[in-house]
């Protein structure tokens, strides 16, 4: 049986998509103190599986899976906070928000992660380190999306491998 075969893609694509979707938001809630938008999450999901269903014809390598991997995290990461300011705005209230203010609260309507976010403590507290962070802070966030980027890569080629040689 071959690795590239539809059936097999899919799954591949669905099995990558649910293992960066659920790393990135279990982060994101985690780092930033603040559930998350289902519409976006939604929205990350569909187009994290939608580039991974149209790259999963072949095996990948570390080095693909990573730079596939790498990119995927940090615009997920991006979605995630704009989806977050849209909906909540930067305080994180539950009314604020440009998209609230428009009528277009069904787009954040619930909250993905909520529990995690409730476990992290006072969000005021990360809004107030955040507002007055150093520029090597983001650096630090950068390397630290990079390094569970990295780490990912090597647990799904390891998956990968595992897969080709079952089959």
């Amino acid at each position: 049986m071959d690795i590239s075969g539809t059936p097999l893609r899919a799954v591949r694509a669905a099995l990558f998509t649910a293992f960066v979707v659920t790393l990135s938001t279990a982060s994101h809630v985690l780092l930033s103190r603040a559930p998350l938008p289902p519409a976006t999450v939604g929205a990350v999901t569909a187009g994290v599986f939608a580039t991974a269903y149209a790259l999963a014809g072949r095996e990948r390598g570390f080095g693909r899976i990573a730079a596939l991997l790498i990119p995927l995290e940090l615009a997920a990461d991006t979605v995630f906070t704009t989806g977050q300011h849209a909906c909540y705005g930067r305080a994180g209230g539950p009314l604020a928000g440009p998209l609230r203010a428009v009528g277009l609260d069904v787009l954040c309507e619930g909250r993905v992660g909520t529990p995690l976010a409730r476990m992290t403590g006072d969000p005021g507290h990360t809004a107030a380190l955040l507002a007055h962070a150093s520029p090597a802070a983001a650096w630090l966030l950068l390397a630290a999306h990079v390094g569970v980027g990295l780490l990912a890569a090597a647990w799904l080629r390891r998956g990968e491998r595992a897969l080709a040689q079952l089959l």
